[in-house]
This record gives structure tokens, C-alpha cells and sequence, in this order.
């Protein structure tokens, strides 16, 4: 397997994939890997499905979900 040495990247970018690598448990170097990987590699794949989750906004609390608490429930 090769090996790759990239020089004088901004610091704006390496912050990046350090946050980018943290927020999906993987080193610096594997983040890398997977970020060349998927560009250069494998144009066409689809997202996984843990993928598709990640990429979800935040939208807190929904209230078209929440279930109703004041309500008695029958005890049997």
C-alpha cells in the first residue's frame, strides 16, 4: 500500500478534519483515507443508512410526536 504526505494545508482545513474525524470516531490519517477514498474511488456509491442519519439536521423536540402525559392509561 502507498503512502501519501500532504504539505502546507491552511490551518482552517486541517481544523476541519480534525472536527470532521472526532465527530465519526475516526484518527486524522483514517479521515483522510475515507474522504480520498470517497472522491476518487467510488464516485457513484450510495450513502449508508448511518450515513443518511448523520447528514439529518437537529430539530429538537417535535410536538407532533410527543406522547401525552396529563392522560390517565387503564391499568390492567
Amino acid at each position: 500500500m502507498g503512502q501519501l504526505i500532504v504539505r502546507n494545508i491552511e490551518d482552517e482545513v486541517v481544523r476541519a478534519l480534525k472536527v470532521r474525524a472526532a465527530e465519526r470516531g475516526r484518527s486524522m490519517e483514517a479521515e483522510h483515507r475515507e474522504i480520498l477514498r470517497d472522491s476518487l474511488v467510488a464516485p457513484g456509491r450510495e450513502p449508508s443508512f448511518r450515513e443518511h442519519l448523520l447528514s439529518m439536521p437537529d430539530v429538537g423536540e417535535a410536538d407532533d410526536f410527543a406522547v401525552p402525559r396529563h392522560l390517565p392509561r387503564d391499568v390492567a
